[in-house]
């Protein structure tokens, strides 16, 4: 389940939380300072609409890492700590990184019954490691971090031989019947919305992702680049899938009036279609192992 909705509104919830209007210049990795921390600013509702991880994703990123419990774990963006608490449950020692107060404060609600497991507000590219992990992870976050310095401080961060694990979980809008009416409903209510980041119903799959392998392979720093796909799918109501696309940073950052028009006429579409979404989705997880030496 999603969570629970608020109530009152027509078709969507009634609850509003304060959203930013218009982003700044772009920083030197491609996205602006608005983008990378505007989730903060709906972080009740990202840590009630956003989804986990399934379990197979996390199985095999800690199979790749053969980590135990006890082993030390560095999480990159760790958001509410949705990856934070599947990584806790398997006893594992994490520090995780979010650079977001709002975020990061509900990571350690989140986190409460782990004593193993702290939440530091801060970003990757400002860490300055004091031991050696067995595993650095970002769960849906990696194309945050500034591309330039991203893979030297993983290595930094790890031991030789340590995993670096990138997730991302991304819609298959081919697969998604309600895509054409929802493409629609985007182009004639934010025409100006580019199609580049993962819930507008006409973006391309596994952008977001990169190049795994050739960036793998160009950092020098890591080993055996391995990628792979684990498809699942969720089912929502109009309110919950009104709520899951406002914590995402492209329609946080429309203007108020063009988000409101665009999340009640997606209402609407689902709400004509039955009441129910069923969105198909791939849990890309992307891992590498640290060289020996370093580089």
């Amino acid at each position: 389940m999603v969570g629970q909705t608020p109530a009152g509104g027509r078709c969507r919830g009634g609850a509003r939380e304060p959203l930013l209007i218009s982003p700044s210049p772009m920083s030197a990795q491609g996205f602006s300072d608005e983008q990378r921390l505007a989730f903060g600013r709906v972080a009740s509702v990202y840590d009630r609409a956003r989804p986990s991880y399934p379990s197979s994703a996390l199985d095999e990123v800690l199979t790749r890492a053969a980590t135990r419990a006890g082993d030390r774990v560095l999480e990159v963006g760790a958001g509410t700590g949705k990856a934070t608490v599947l990584l806790a449950g398997r006893g594992l020692r994490v520090l995780a990184l979010e650079p977001d107060a709002e975020m990061a404060a509900l990571a350690r609600v989140n986190c409460r019954a782990f004593p193993l497991v702290e939440v530091r507000e801060l970003e990757f590219e400002a860490y300055r490691p004091t031991s050696a992990v067995e595993l650095v992870l970002a769960a849906q976050s990696w194309h945050w971090v500034d591309a330039g310095v991203r893979y030297r401080l993983a290595a930094d961060a790890l031991a030789p031989g340590g995993t670096l694990a990138a997730l991302w979980t991304l819609p298959r809008w081919r697969e998604v019947e309600l895509r054409a009416g929802l493409l629609e409903v985007y182009e004639r209510a934010v025409p100006e919305m580019t199609a580049s980041f993962p819930m507008h119903p006409g973006s391309p799959e596994d952008d977001l992702a990169g190049d795994w392998r050739a960036e793998i392979a160009a950092s020098g720093l890591f080993l055996e680049p391995s990628i792979s796909v684990h498809r699942w799918s969720q089912a929502y109501s109009p309110e919950e899938y009104t709520q899951l696309i406002s914590t995402h940073q492209d329609h946080i950052l429309l203007a108020s009036r063009r988000r409101e028009a665009l999340l009640d006429q997606v209402c609407a579409v689902i709400a004509r279609d039955g009441g129910r979404l069923a969105m198909v989705y791939a849990t890309i997880v992307c891992l590498a192992r640290r060289a020996s030496g370093g580089a």
